[in-house]
């Protein structure tokens, strides 16, 4: 009997470990998307393009990470396949991230950075309670509502204030969101690895490179200036991209696709916070109503029960 309850006891230790784990590295993700968010508008302001942010964020992760996926075997891509790695590559990568650059020309960074991760945890849920067959409790389901409520209350700021192409701004984000949401789906599914997730995906990115220096982006990009680059090269193509990407891993695979959804409702908090103190843009009231709502959302969303 002692035997049997050291037994349960050491189980129920190790359970715990792996659950703070994958909170710690959901966390983390959280803190470095934000970071993410504010040096995408940053990058914007002054002269940057989405595709330049795409380069910087996926290109030299990739070059890094090259030598990697060819010791590991570049004919199956580490064991994940070319049609997975594909399919990962746009719901997780540059064309995920192109759309949602892209949506920071029309709306502030407000808008992104509540909405996107928002509609990441409501696909998440939604996936993991169709597709995996998890479950998902009823305090779940009414933060998926209030989080709802609350894109309502912002939604409503982009036509009062900002016109159609703030709804333009706000739908693209809805859109990024929910790829992300598809693309922790597919990880559980697929039970892919986080080291082999991030090494494929910056890799796969490397096909875009050819276009992009055809095009001139390199004199373009050189001529913002080397701090500016290295901003971005920081943010975008370390932080933001596969140090994120390989955390977030981790968290879905620790925790489970419904749990690791809710990870996003620190992102909006943290991303108006950095963007008030680095970028000086304070949000709107609006915005502000907003973002309480979802986070009221993403606390019913994290409950247990």
């Amino acid at each position: 009997m002692d035997q049997r309850t050291s037994a349960d006891a050491l189980i129920q230790k190790n359970d715990q470990a792996t659950a703070l784990l994958g909170v710690v590295c959901g966390l983390v993700a959280a803190l470095f998307w934000a970071l993410g968010f504010a040096g995408t508008r940053h990058g914007l302001k002054v002269g940057f393009t989405p595709v330049d942010l795409l380069v910087h964020r996926y290109v030299w992760s990739g070059i890094a990470f090259l030598p990697l996926v060819m010791r590991a075997g570049i004919s199956d891509l580490c064991g994940i396949g070319w049609r997975r790695g594909l399919a990962l590559m746009v719901l997780g990568g540059p064309v995920m991230s192109l759309i949602s650059y892209t949506g920071f020309l029309f709306v502030p960074l407000g808008h992104g950075s509540v909405i996107q991760p928002s509609c990441a945890t409501l696909g998440g849920l939604l996936l993991a309670a169709v597709f995996l067959k998890e479950h998902i409790s009823a305090s779940r389901l009414a933060g998926a509502f209030v989080i709802v409520g609350g894109l309502g209350v912002i939604g409503a700021e982009s036509i009062g204030h900002i016109g159609t192409d703030g709804v333009l701004g706000d739908l693209t984000f809805v859109l990024t969101g929910l790829m992300f949401a598809g693309f922790g789906a597919l990880l559980r599914h697929w039970r892919v690895s986080a080291v082999s997730a991030a090494l494929v995906i910056n890799v796969l990115s490397l096909l875009l490179l050819p276009i992009y220096l055809m095009t001139g982006g390199l004199a373009r990009v050189a001529a913002i200036g080397v701090s500016e680059n290295a901003i971005q090269a920081l943010a975008q193509g370390v932080l933001a991209g596969p140090a994120a990407l390989y955390l977030y891993a981790v968290s879905v695979q620790r925790l489970g696709v419904a749990r690791a959804a809710v990870f996003p409702a620190c992102v909006p908090a943290l991303t108006l916070l950095t963007g008030w103190l680095l970028l000086g843009e304070m949000p709107t009231m609006l915005q502000a109503a907003g973002l309480v709502t979802v986070l009221c959302g993403f606390y019913l969303a994290q409950r247990q029960r």
